[in-house]
Order: C-alpha cells, then structure tokens, then sequence
C-alpha cells in the first residue's frame, strides 16, 4: 500500500502541540513502512520468476559487486585501528597476543554488521531513495499504478530481495578483512605472529557471535530498504524533495540502526 495523498495536521500552537504532531507523524510513517514491507515480504515468492529475476539479479550486482570496495577498504581499517589501539593497551600488561580474539569478537558482534550497514545506508540506501523518489515527481509510479502494475512489488521486493542476501554476506566479507588488517597490524607493528594471532582469534570466538552479527546484518538490511523506500515513495515538491527524502532516509537509518544494533545486543548478550 502506498499512500502519497499529503495529510492536514492543525498548525501547531504551542510545544506540546508540535510533540503531538510529531509523534503522530512518526506513528504514521511507520505504520506506512510496516504495510510496506509485508507486502514486499508477500511478494517475495516472485523474487526468481521469469519476470523478477532480471531485476532481483540487477539489485544484487548493485547492491553487492558495487559495494566490495568501500567493504574493502573500512572493513580493512576497522580492523587495523582495533588491533592498534587494542594492542598498545594489552602491551602494558604483556598481552599483546590476544589482539587476534579482541579483533574477531569486536568485528563479528558489532563492528562489522555495523560497519557495513552504515555504508549500505549511506549509498545503497540513499540511491533507494533517490531512484524512487525522482519517479515519484516524474509520476512514473501512479502510471505503473494506472497499468495495474504494484511499485511494491515490481520496485521494492528487488531491492528487499538483494539487501536480505547480500548485507550477511558483505557483513561477513568485512568481519574477515578486519580480521586480516588486525593481523597485518599485530605482525608487523606489535611483534604478535600471525599464526599466534589467528589461533587466539579462533579459540576465542564463539560460534553464537558469528550468529548474532549474521542476525543483525539480515535485520539491518531489511530497515534500510523499507526505510529508503518509504522515504523515496513518500517524495513531494520536486527536485528539492527527493534531495529531502534522502537526507532523511540516511538520517533515519542510521538512527535506528544503533536503536536496533543495542537492543538485539542487550537480548542476547545480557
């Protein structure tokens, strides 16, 4: 369901009364986004029909192959300034060597779904956003409505489909090449070997953080398509608004990214 009429609210005349027009507001967008996002999950059953697969394919190759770089390189970094900062601290107390665990944990638990999902907010997402804004104001999609033909379906269940797919496996990609940077740190600037290193690193590691990491990156995926889409459907004024939507689809994502990142981290590491 989309719903792109615009809505009155009473000016407000006093604090209280914007609060109120917020919440409201906010109540609304998400209920908009729920709506959304299970008729998207409906249509999943179509992602590798005849008609869908060349834009579910699409969605993957963008989503996924155009994103290893960016990946690549904070993924890289992440782990290099964790085993840094990490390492000259343990080295105070001669413990240098369990920088490979502290670089594995942090990366599998928090800083790799994080990580990428921050990225995926910030360029996939807004892209999300822009995409289906711009055709908002060009009225592409009331003529895919007047053809009988559903937006969610045709233009979010791609996305949804490759964000689902690709965010555990990019969150993945990153938690090793964070774990290979920490590495390279610890060999060559701590004195830590690098078959030392990933031997503590194993040991150490549990599979339940592999798990949890791979649950938060499914999850974290799943917000920013509903969210940039939602944003990107609910575009008005022009070009000037899908400039607004984006900005706000970012702004919202990563906001509820670290809402969502400490609550699935308070239930299972309590």
């Amino acid at each position: 369901m989309i719903t792109r009429e615009p809505e009155f609210f009473a000016p407000a005349l006093n604090a209280r009364g914007r609060l109120g027009r917020v919440i409201l507001v906010s109540c609304r967008n998400a209920g908009r986004s729920l709506l959304i996002l299970w008729e998207a999950l409906l249509d999943l059953r179509f992602a590798f029909s005849r008609r869908s697969r060349p834009f579910v394919l699409q969605q993957l190759y963008i989503t996924g192959i155009k994103s290893l770089g960016v990946i690549t390189v904070v993924g890289m970094f992440t782990g290099m300034i964790l085993a840094l900062q990490t390492g000259l601290e343990l080295r105070k107390f001669g413990q240098e060597v369990n920088i490979g665990a502290a670089v594995m944990i942090t990366m599998l638990r928090e800083m790799g779904p994080f990580m990428t999902a921050m990225i995926l907010a910030a360029s996939v997402g807004a892209s999300f956003a822009a995409e289906l804004g711009t055709m908002v104001v060009s009225e592409e999609i009331a003529a895919l409505e007047v053809m009988s033909i559903s937006p969610v379906r045709f233009l979010v269940m791609p996305r949804l489909a490759a964000m689902m797919v690709m965010t555990p496996l990019l969150t993945f990609y990153a938690c090793m090449i964070g774990v290979m940077g920490g590495a390279i740190v610890g060999s060559t600037q701590l004195g830590v070997a690098f078959n030392a290193y990933m031997d503590n690193a194993v040991r150490w590691a549990e599979n339940k953080d592999l798990y949890i990491g791979l649950l938060k990156a499914f999850v974290f995926g799943i917000m920013i398509t509903i969210i940039s889409c939602h944003q990107g459907f609910s575009t008005t004024e022009g070009a000037v608004g899908v400039g607004r939507a984006t900005r706000r689809s970012v702004i919202i994502s990563f906001l509820s990214l670290l809402i969502v990142g400490y609550i699935i981290t308070r239930l299972f590491y309590e």
